[in-house]
């Protein structure tokens, strides 16, 4: 159980058009916005930072949840990872292919350009961070600098996020409990400890 209980909708009318947008894109409105809410100023700039971050630029929506994804992962936050990999589907990336993310070195599924991007997330979400000057080099061969920004970006937002979440014992919603019970469960995830 999440350790700050979520505000109700109701009780936030200055948020409902932030919430209706999120509401919109996600399909429910995820409980750590709602905790979030008690601060509605955070609230609405985490929410302005995700539609800038996840709905605008050049790189595709797919690829920036898979980024999301493994940088949630690497990072072993299962409610980030739960929203990153139902997201993903909903921006028409495999079943498959989401599976594969925990593999995808080896795996032919993935172009060498969405390697690179997923291998600065997975580096990323290391503590300490082990992202080397290598992988940006490899990045930036297959990116431009704006779409390197746009990673590093997904990259960042979800740092925030991954800590946020595990650290407030946020409680996962069902729809994205229910597909990643489904879709990663071989791969041993579990739903949160905090459930």
């Amino acid at each position: 159980m999440t350790h700050i209980i979520p505000k109700k909708r109701e009780d936030i009318p200055e948020l409902e058009p932030m919430l209706q947008m999120v509401e919109a894109s996600m399909g429910f409105l995820p409980t750590s916005m709602m905790t979030m809410a008690h601060w509605p100023e955070l609230a609405q700039v985490i929410g302005s930072l995700g539609a800038t971050v996840l709905n605008s630029g050049e790189l595709n929506a797919g690829l920036k949840q898979m980024i999301a994804f493994a940088v949630s992962n690497a990072a072993g936050c299962h409610y980030c990872q739960a929203h990153t990999a139902n997201s993903a589907e909903k921006n028409n990336v495999s079943a498959d292919k989401i599976k594969a993310i925990f593999e995808f070195e080896t795996s032919d599924l993935f172009s060498e350009q969405e390697k690179a991007a997923l291998r600065v997330a997975v580096h990323a979400g290391m503590v300490p961070n082990a992202v080397e000057t290598e992988h940006m080099n490899e990045l930036s061969r297959h990116f431009s600098d704006k779409q390197v920004i746009e990673v590093v970006a997904v990259i960042s937002m979800f740092g925030f996020l991954n800590r946020w979440n595990d650290t407030m014992a946020t409680t996962l919603e069902n729809s994205p409990k229910r597909f990643a019970a489904v879709q990663l469960a071989s791969h041993g995830w579990v739903a949160g400890k905090h459930e």
